[in-house]
């Protein structure tokens, strides 16, 4: 079993929002890979961060994603930085897989000022600048579909999203 759609994109993009909404317009569950990662390491990501470091943090990241992937059937969404590993860009080749595009000002809008997101922590503006421009190439390579969320609402998102799969 595969997952219908995996979501991809940078913090703020709506991958949660957006995917929980698809999940219940096409009738599925919904999955966040953040969610199974703070299960996993019973507690959150944050913590995690803090304790054992971004390298463990990503170690956890690349299990979830490829558990994500192999078990699966709704709509999954995909931690802003699963796509740095090469590992997991290589397992969503087959799947369908769309990136759900942001611009900075939106995306600043939409995660305040970090609170909850450990990369975020220290100037969150210019951190999430960077993030966007390191990882825009990454989420376009592993795309089968661009969406662009900024100034949308998330029906709007949902609805595109929605039209693109196959009935």
């Amino acid at each position: 079993m595969a997952p219908v759609v995996v979501l991809v994109g940078a913090p703020g993009c709506g991958k949660t929002t957006v995917g929980r909404a698809l999940a219940d317009t096409l009738s599925v569950e919904f999955r966040d890979t953040d969610i199974d990662i703070e299960q996993m390491a019973g507690k959150p990501i944050p913590e995690i961060f803090i304790d054992e470091g971004e390298a463990h943090f990503r170690t956890l990241e690349r299990a979830a994603v490829a558990a994500a992937l192999a078990g699966g059937t709704g709509v999954l969404a995909l931690g802003g930085g699963a796509v740095l590993a090469e590992e997991t860009r290589a397992a969503l080749v087959g799947h369908r897989v769309v990136y759900l595009s942001v611009e900075l000002p939106d995306a600043v809008k939409r995660v305040g000022l970090g609170a909850g997101r450990p990369l975020l922590a220290i100037n969150p503006r210019a951190t999430l600048k960077h993030l966007l421009d390191q990882r825009r190439p990454l989420y376009a390579e592993v795309a089968t579909e661009t969406v662009t969320t900024d100034g949308r609402t998330p029906a709007a998102v949902v609805a595109e999203i929605a039209a693109l799969l196959p009935r």
